[in-house]
């Protein structure tokens, strides 16, 4: 048994999730222009490379301290039908289909938030989601803190590795689908790395490498 790692935002979608629920957010009143903007700046300065996620990450989910964690669920969920389910690309079912019929375990290796990785592993039959999780009360209610380490850049690492220790695969045998040169420590770890649109500076790392980069269109 191998595994096939899929990241989420502009590989199997085309968009950034990110950015639209902030915008999402913003219309529906939920955060002020302020935050909206704010959000906004640190994913464009992440996007080119100005940035690191991790603090802006840490800072979102302290924002939800105190809120309770079945409303943030149906509201992406709501999100999730609205805005997200049209925007997979062609060519991420197909990626799917072959290492299913390979008899691969398909994994989301993701940034998102449990509620979004949850509906996309509904939507597309994966058999497991690695995410960013929360804390949560007794009472249900978000504390702040993130649980366990972030899955984002070496984070994605950590929870790729621990899965696949986890059920005696090692990552040689593994392959991983991204857009972004954050995900080079998981890419230089397993046996298929694959870059799917990928950015201006994970493309030049791809083709100085030899690893396989690959177009799945637009929806």
């Amino acid at each position: 048994m191998a595994i096939a790692f899929f990241d989420l935002d502009r590989t199997l979608i085309s968009r950034n999730s990110g950015g639209l629920w902030v915008r999402s957010e913003h219309r529906q009143g939920f955060i002020t222009t302020w935050q909206a903007l704010r959000a906004s700046i640190w994913l464009a300065r992440y996007r080119v490379g100005l940035a690191d996620l991790n603090d802006a990450l840490l800072a979102a989910i302290a924002t939800l301290e105190g809120s309770e964690e079945q409303i943030i669920r149906d509201r992406t969920l709501d999100f999730y039908q609205r805005e997200i389910r049209d925007l997979y690309r062609p060519g991420a079912q197909k990626a799917l289909s072959f290492h299913r019929n390979n008899g691969d375990k398909l994994v989301l290796l993701s940034s998102t938030t449990p509620y979004m990785a949850d509906a996309v592993a509904d939507e597309l039959g994966l058999d497991g989601v690695l995410c960013n999780r929360f804390e949560v009360s007794e009472a249900g209610l978000f504390t702040g803190k993130p649980e366990g380490p972030l899955c984002f850049g070496a984070g994605k690492l950590i929870h790729g590795q621990k899965y696949a220790e986890e059920r005696d695969v090692d990552l040689q045998d593994c392959a991983f689908y991204t857009d972004s040169r954050t995900d080079l420590p998981m890419l230089e770890k397993v046996g298929r790395p694959v870059v799917v649109h990928p950015d201006p500076r994970l493309e030049q790392v791809a083709r100085n490498r030899g690893w396989e980069i690959v177009a799945w269109g637009t929806p």
